[in-house]
């Protein structure tokens, strides 16, 4: 059954507005100081994988004053299942990174295999050094790795479904403007 707008607005509506976007703001901007202050001097490629990356890095590049070079990348591991397979790259990055600081940046570690998936493929491409900055980190023990977390992380939220700043449920509310959580999930 398609969802309609009306029932789009109603999860909106009903949602648990976890974070409001004052305090998602001050987390990016808590963010941009640490990179700033990790890789400001070492000329980094930041991807944003997209699409759940796509706001929380438009809003922390505005915030990273050093010269460093934006690119995005899509990868995924469900291809529309409920499970991961192998990283299959929808948009592989064209980017050489030998020698080179990647910082990876993502809307969500919930699991975090396709995040250490992309990592190991950067390592594999020769850079230097592969962080990653993620937005929120779900709090749970289901992690791809004992103990992933990120390099840099702006919120710790409870582990439920999450829709806002990037996040979507069924392709709506990335735009959504605080971290909400739907009802009854």
């Amino acid at each position: 059954m398609s969802q309609t707008l009306a029932d789009m607005q109603q999860i909106l509506d009903e949602a648990d507005c976890l974070c409001p976007e004052a305090e998602v703001q001050a987390a990016i901007t808590r963010m941009a100081r640490a990179i700033t202050e990790k890789l400001g001097d070492r000329n980094p490629v930041l991807f944003c994988v997209m699409n759940g990356g796509l706001i929380f890095t438009g809003q922390l590049l505005t915030q990273l004053h050093f010269p460093l070079q934006a690119e995005y990348l899509h990868a995924s591991r469900y291809r529309h299942e409920t499970s991961g397979g192998r990283l299959e790259w929808k948009v592989e990055p064209n980017f050489d990174l030998r020698g080179r600081s990647v910082l990876i940046l993502d809307d969500i570690l919930d699991e975090g295999t396709t995040l250490l998936g992309i990592s190991d493929w950067c390592a594999a491409q020769g850079a230097r050094e592969v962080l990653t900055a993620v937005l929120v980190e779900k709090d749970h023990a289901r992690k791809a790795r004992p103990g992933l977390k990120g390099d840099f992380t702006g919120l710790v939220i409870e582990d439920r479904f999450l829709f806002g700043y990037g996040m979507d449920y069924k392709g709506y509310w990335r735009n959504a403007p605080g971290i909400y959580a739907v009802k009854g999930l």
